[in-house]
């Protein structure tokens, strides 16, 4: 027999809504308790709010004031007030706009009148974003002597399961893995007993059927009395249905409809044949400095791709490092903090890195590879022009990829514009770049040869 849907949302009985500030109009927009809020209706009148004026104690505004938070984006603006009233929160909202902040004060803030562990469990489809995510709470949490742990696949399991035993405030967990240790040990399903809240970052894609088992035995350890937040950049049929499924009071913010873009990101495409996509990649990085870019991400479709790039740009001498799912996950860390310090300037990455992922100092993305749906377009430039900065978005188009890049002008609602170069310039070191280009085949092709012990 078929499973019935599994119930995110609560069912139980929520205080009256808390007075909200004036800057926040909720639209009643279904039957039954769900509230939906397209925005501020008046954003010069919302710039005056500050994170005091939302109900955050002083310990939480002055933490932000250190982190150099001044005031509070829009979805900070309308969700942290719900999310301390008491409503299970849905919340779209552009790529750097303050999501996570917008979940973990709250959070943090009812934490510290009652603090216990486990507070609260927050699910996220990739190792890279729990790191980062865990990262963010401790240092909006600083204040508190807040205990987080991170459970994630690739890292010591036993290690893992001892510190949930532990009971820490906060869990930041990949789906998979949490699902494993909760099946293994019946005293780590014991510690999320009294858990009040769980959150889903990046929720379209841990809502993904390929996440259903891990969610239906995480549910099952969750008390049915919980707040339940999800926060996403990109709204799916998974989310709007969730709307139906609460029965108890819920508020949904939306910050804009469809896939969206920032103003403060510049798109361009160059158009080449398939054959020098290497040479010009290489032009390009060439041209860094001069194009004032201090770091740049480049996604590639697969696995294979990326680690054949890596070696090239090794064997050109070329400093940068790859991020995909055949690494470890302490390679993928290492990778990764290298980038994020500046010790490199070039992260080569498959879509496991186009989530959530705030390195302030990526001024270029480039879709080496243009992906097969418009979302990962969007989350992919969504690395750089955050948070009000500018950045540049560079598309590799081939004759395959036209239908691809018109379908995506199509869904963002943008045309790309058409990236200048001097293809005489480009094609110069041309003879260097197949030469590199032969060695890391062969390279490959050696590792798989001794890999299968041929």
């Amino acid at each position: 027999m078929e499973e019935k849907p599994f119930r995110l949302f609560s069912s139980k009985s929520k205080p009256p809504v808390q007075t909200l500030p004036s800057t926040v109009h909720p639209i009643a927009s279904t039957t039954k308790t769900t509230h939906v809020d397209h925005g501020d209706p008046d954003p010069d009148a919302s710039s005056s709010v500050t994170f005091a004026d939302l109900g955050l104690s002083n310990w939480a505004v002055h933490t932000c004031l250190e982190l150099g938070m001044r005031r509070p984006t829009p979805v900070q603006r309308c969700c942290i007030p719900r999310i301390l009233a008491g409503d299970d929160v849905l919340g779209i909202a552009q790529t750097g706009s303050g999501k996570t902040a917008a979940f973990a004060l709250p959070i943090l803030q009812r934490l510290a009148t009652e603090p216990y562990g486990v507070f609260s469990l927050v699910l996220t489809p990739t190792r890279e974003l729990a790191c980062q995510l865990a990262e963010q709470f401790r240092a909006l949490g600083s204040s508190l002597q807040l205990r987080c742990t991170l459970v994630v696949g690739g890292m010591d399991m036993i290690g893992q399961a001892r510190a949930l035993v532990q009971r820490p405030h906060i869990v930041v967990a990949t789906p998979g893995r949490i699902k494993t240790l909760l099946c293994e040990d019946p005293d780590i399903a014991a510690a999320f007993s009294r858990a009040k809240f769980l959150v889903l970052d990046e929720a379209d894609r841990v809502l993904d059927v390929g996440f259903e088992e891990e969610l239906r035995v995480i549910l099952k350890n969750l008390p049915k009395s919980r707040q339940t937040l999800l926060f996403s950049a990109t709204m799916t049929s998974d989310l709007q249905a969730l709307l139906e499924i609460s029965s108890n009071r819920s508020y949904f913010f939306e910050a804009y409809e469809g896939f969206k873009t920032v103003e403060s990101l510049k798109q361009l495409y160059i158009f080449i044949p398939k054959n020098v996509k290497e040479v010009y990649l290489i032009h390009i990085l060439s041209k860094m400095e001069d194009m004032g870019i201090r770091s740049v991400m480049i996604f590639i479709s697969t696995c294979r791709g990326c680690h054949l790039l890596s070696l090239l740009l090794e064997e050109l001498d070329q400093p940068a490092v790859a991020l995909h799912s055949h690494k470890s996950q302490v390679l993928r860390l290492s990778a990764l903090n290298k980038f994020k310090s500046g010790q490199v300037p070039i992260l080569l990455a498959t879509d496991v890195a186009s989530r959530g992922l705030d390195i302030p100092t990526v001024d270029l993305v480039i879709n080496y590879d243009i992906p097969r749906y418009p979302r990962d377009y969007v989350h992919r430039v969504g690395r750089t022009a955050r948070a009000g900065r500018g950045g540049l978005a560079l598309s590799f188009v081939t004759q395959n990829d036209v239908e691809l890049i018109h379908e995506i002008e199509n869904v963002v609602g943008k045309q790309l514009d058409a990236f200048e170069c001097k293809e005489k310039e480009v094609l110069e070191d041309i003879t260097k770049v197949h030469d590199g280009v032969r060695w890391s085949n062969w390279h490959v092709a050696r590792e798989g040869s001794m890999a299968s012990g041929s």
